[in-house]
């Protein structure tokens, strides 16, 4: 009878963490929609040729008096949203821990983010300063969801699942984005047949990923828990409270470490994926149609790919899988600038490439960091490492707008963010993982 009073709460403990895993992949499976319809295809392109049909007659617009080349005006606005999450995300982050309530926190900015990219509707004609106020809101209200949803990783998941449980969130993801840009796809091509002109039908696409959002929003907000915090002092101000945790990181040099080489090689990645459909149409000359079928392309092998990654890093370790992802990073840019204009042929085989070592290369990122986290600082620590994730992406956008601005080659622009992967393997390769992971406080697996 004792002995069945003991072990009796195991399989219960066992289905709740499994049902809050399911729900936290769902997390993934409602915003991924945006990252991928809105930020990877059509608000680039769109909110270009908006810009460019506001533009005088040198091809600048004037947002704030300041002369901006039409053009670099969507990267400068990715820089900006970063900006804006970087003061938001770790008094955010440093709140959750020290109230245990991430889930109001996580269900505010979702929706914050929801309601931007549904509004989106609304752009249209000239109104580049409205898409640029949109896209501002929109991705810094994803950059802080995003750092909640993650630090729920090492609460949910015990060490040996989280490359498991991190590579089938980014797989749920890849997966709702694919479906959705199916349907973008049959509305975006067939818009006459529907009695909508182009524009109204990238308007519908933008907005539809805003209510898609919301709606599978609600289901990692009823599985998910929040966990008692320990009692502590009061949140500081934006970036105090960053300051404040690294310097507490300064006590963990190795995850310090781990961050920088994260923010090099993720800042490449992030600036890849928000200014591809940009380079594919402005210079290389490729229609809408064939940006759609090469991201629902990246879509369908990132799903594969973070699953085969995943398995990698449990034969290999998570840290030689992500080294071995920058590598194949570094030779498809490079490959990327070579790319002969008006052939969607190569472009395709490029975009096969980024998907088979994208979505590995973000989900094992994410895993292996879970565990460089001291106990009870899950959201505190990851909101830096959402700073790193997003946060200070505002430096690959910007040195691809400045590159663009004083070359006028999006060739050059592109060329540009190898050094970002190249210098991010070296940072990366000098982390001792394992005694990172001892360090912080943590059981080391067996392989990492």
């Amino acid at each position: 009878m004792d002995t069945d009073t003991v072990r009796s709460p195991a399989p219960d403990e066992a289905a709740g963490r499994r049902r809050e895993q399911r729900g936290w992949y769902f997390y993934d499976w409602a915003c991924s929609v945006y990252s991928t319809s809105v930020l990877t295809v059509f608000l680039g392109p769109y909110l270009t040729s908006v810009a460019e049909a506001a533009a005088d007659a040198d091809g600048f617009v004037h947002p704030l008096g300041i002369p901006v080349r039409a053009g670099s005006f969507f990267a400068y606005s990715v820089s900006l949203s970063v900006i804006l999450a970087v003061l938001v995300m770790p008094l955010a982050g440093a709140a959750a821990d020290r109230t245990g309530r991430k889930k109001p926190l996580l269900a505010a900015a979702a929706y914050t983010g929801a309601a931007a990219t549904t509004g989106m509707f609304f752009l249209g004609g000239e109104r580049y300063l409205l898409g640029g106020l949109l896209l501002v809101v929109a991705n810094a209200a994803q950059s802080v969801a995003m750092m909640l949803y993650n630090s729920y990783l090492p609460q949910i998941a015990p060490p040996e699942e989280r490359d498991a449980v991190s590579s089938r969130g980014w797989a749920f993801g890849y997966a709702a984005g694919s479906l959705v840009l199916v349907l973008n796809l049959v509305l975006y091509t067939g818009h006459e047949s529907f009695g909508v002109s182009e524009g109204m039908a990238v308007r519908v696409c933008l907005a539809s990923a805003g209510l898609w959002w919301g709606a599978f929003a609600l289901v990692p907000l009823r599985r998910l828990r929040d966990r008692r915090a320990p009692a502590r002092e009061a949140a500081l101000p934006g970036f105090r409270q960053l300051a404040a945790t690294v310097r507490d990181m300064r006590r963990h040099p190795l995850t310090l470490a781990f961050l920088l080489a994260y923010l090099v090689y993720n800042d490449g990645i992030q600036t890849v994926i928000t200014q591809a459909s940009v380079y594919g149409s402005k210079e290389l000359g490729l229609g809408q149609s064939t940006l759609i079928t090469a991201v629902l392309l990246v879509q369908v092998l990132a799903v594969a790919g973070a699953l085969a990654l995943g398995r990698l890093a449990r034969r290999y370790g998570a840290k030689r899988a992500i080294l071995g992802s920058l590598a194949a990073w570094t030779l498809t840019l490079a490959a990327g600038y070579f790319l002969p204009a008006e052939a969607p042929v190569w472009f395709f085989v490029l975009a096969a490439g980024i998907g088979l070592v994208l979505g590995g290369s973000q989900a094992l990122s994410r895993s292996l960091f879970s565990h460089l986290v001291p106990p009870g600082k899950e959201a505190e620590y990851f909101s830096a490492y959402e700073v790193s994730d997003r946060g200070t992406s505002w430096l690959g956008p910007l040195l691809f707008g400045l590159t663009y601005q004083l070359t006028g080659s999006y060739r050059d622009a592109i060329i540009s963010l190898v050094g970002f992967f190249v210098l991010g393997f070296v940072l990366l390769a000098r982390v001792p993982v394992r005694r990172a992971i001892s360090e912080a406080g943590n059981p080391v697996p067996e392989r990492i």
